[in-house]
């Protein structure tokens, strides 16, 4: 195995000539797309084999259940083991061989893997926004809570931070419109009940401490491997909006963390984005335009971003215009749109004169492609048909045993399994109205006090003292109060109230639960 490249399988008229991706421009990025069963899952998986082989760790989504065979060697007894000997010999990979691969799972729900959690704040107003699908008047809201948080100094880690923060907004609705523009309680009742769809589909789990480390990611074995981690996406998928807006944070989070590196010898991380359309659907212009920007800009950090497809089309041709190592499987053309597709997707390849590019994108087979990889100067290499190479991980799925066994030999192992619950906008907001709470008790025992020991004097003729009724204690929240303890004495007042109980849970987490 030469150390400035991966092997990616044979090609030529009789697939003796090797294919290969140069490792100083695999942080150009790449595609891998083709109808479903042409071998899209096998030729991610060979990939991040040689890139983990060549010291670049790698995060992929398992979206299928097949990819944690990369944690296992391949056996012998495999019911493919024949072919994929012969598939072997026949491109020349004459040091083929089974063995596993350095795993970390990971499982935002924290139960295939280690869990995955960011907090409110990383995550940011932005994405959050097209997590929960907002209007623009929402994510406005949106922004205005983001703002008076940092302008109060209160952390946003949980989904009930963003919630108690809500409710304050609504509490203090008049005086933050002067100051901010619009704020309805319309929109702050919106976003509140997609927080709870959101808790609906799992993301409860995903916000949170302790957040993930990327360093914990970005990491080698102390034999030299890169780390290769595995999202648990099956039940993620579920949730195709949530699966696509953690994607798309991990790779904003990347862009905005890690320092410039230039051109490297090889890439410092490798990305793959599987069923990428799922980030592309109805996406707003500003989202498309910030996911363009990260990948024009990623790879200058080291990072190659590749995005898994069925169709290239499902890509922005922006987006697509950046992706420079292409493995195209098959693709049928039922259909008019399906024959329109085929054509652009055979324009995009530099052609070779022994075949028709369009021709030969329809006929491949299963586990063969058309590939074009940039070659010296990052020029793309002349289209190829390519059958690729076998894994050397194991084929298919893992027992539940050996995934077990995986996590618990992890370097990871224990250090975020257990969630951390700091201070934060919840606590302080809770306070806050406790407080509030206690002032209002103890005014109104004053006030009450007053009120007997007035009656008591008029009663029995007591003197001038108390022959004028005292006056109210003056009410804190008066104009001169600030919207933080306004908000803590309205909070206060009306937790005695059905509606008020209501609210309180709302500040909890559960706000509104009941209609769902």
């Amino acid at each position: 195995m030469e150390n400035d490249r991966i092997f990616i399988g044979g090609g030529g008229p009789d697939y003796s000539e090797s294919q290969n991706m140069l490792l100083k421009y695999a942080n150009r990025h790449g595609l891998i797309a083709g109808a479903t069963g042409t071998g899209k899952t096998v030729t991610l998986q060979i990939l991040a084999e040689s890139f983990s082989k060549q010291g670049v760790p790698v995060f992929l989504s398992d979206v299928k259940g097949d990819l944690a065979g990369l944690a296992m060697a391949g056996s012998p007894e495999h019911k493919l083991h024949d072919k994929l000997i012969a598939r072997a010999e026949t491109i020349g990979f004459d040091d083929y061989d089974y063995e596993a691969f350095p795993v970390v799972f990971w499982d935002m729900f924290g139960e295939k893997g280690h869990p995955v959690r960011t907090t409110i704040t990383e995550m940011g107003p932005l994405l959050l926004s097209r997590l929960m699908e907002l209007t623009e008047a929402q994510e406005g809201v949106l922004n205005i809570a983001f703002r008076m948080a940092d302008e109060m100094g209160m952390l946003l880690l949980d989904l009930k931070d963003l919630q108690s923060l809500l409710v304050w907004l609504g509490e203090n609705e008049d005086e933050l419109t002067l100051r901010y523009g619009n704020l309805s309680k319309a929109s702050i009742g919106a976003i509140q009940r997609r927080l709870i769809v959101l808790e609906n589909q799992g993301a409860l789990q995903f916000f949170g401490e302790p957040a993930l480390d990327l360093d914990d990611m970005i990491a080698t074995t102390p034999g030299g491997q890169g780390r290769i981690n595995v999202l648990a996406a099956d039940k993620l998928m579920q949730s195709p909006r949530l699966y696509a807006t953690f994607l798309l944070w991990m790779l904003s989070e990347l862009f905005e963390n890690l320092p410039e590196v230039g051109d490297p010898d090889k890439p410092k991380f490798v990305f793959f984005f599987d069923e990428a359309h799922l980030l592309f659907d109805d996406a707003p212009k500003a989202l498309l335009d910030k996911v363009e920007q990260v990948a024009r800009l990623i790879r200058s950090k080291g990072v190659g971003v590749f995005f898994i497809t069925q169709n290239p089309d499902d890509v922005p041709s922006d987006i697509l215009g950046q992706l420079g190592n292409r493995v195209q499987h098959a693709l049928r053309a039922y259909t008019p749109r399906d024959q329109k597709a085929l054509r652009a997707a055979a324009e995009t390849f530099r052609p070779n004169p022994r075949f028709d590019t369009g021709e030969a994108i329809r006929d491949v087979g299963v586990g063969e492609a058309v590939t074009s990889m940039l070659e010296r100067k990052g020029v793309p290499s002349v289209v190829e048909r390519t059958l690729i190479r076998p894994p050397s991980s194991r084929l298919g799925p893992i027992t539940e045993a050996e995934r077990a066994s995986v996590i618990s030999a992890s370097p990871l192992s224990g250090l975020y399994e257990t969630s951390v619950d700091r201070e934060s906008a919840f606590e302080i907001l809770k306070k806050r109205a406790e407080k509030a709470a206690d002032a209002e008790a103890k005014a109104a025992e004053a006030e009450e006090r007053g009120e007997r020991e007035f009656t008591s004097a008029r009663r029995y003729g007591g003197g001038t003292a108390y022959t004028r009724k005292p006056a109210k204690p003056r009410s804190r929240s008066s104009r001169s109060d600030s919207a933080v303890d306004a908000f803590a004495k309205s909070m206060a007042r009306s937790m005695g109230t059905q509606l008020g109980r209501k609210i309180g849970r709302g500040a909890l987490g559960t706000l509104f639960k009941s209609m769902f």
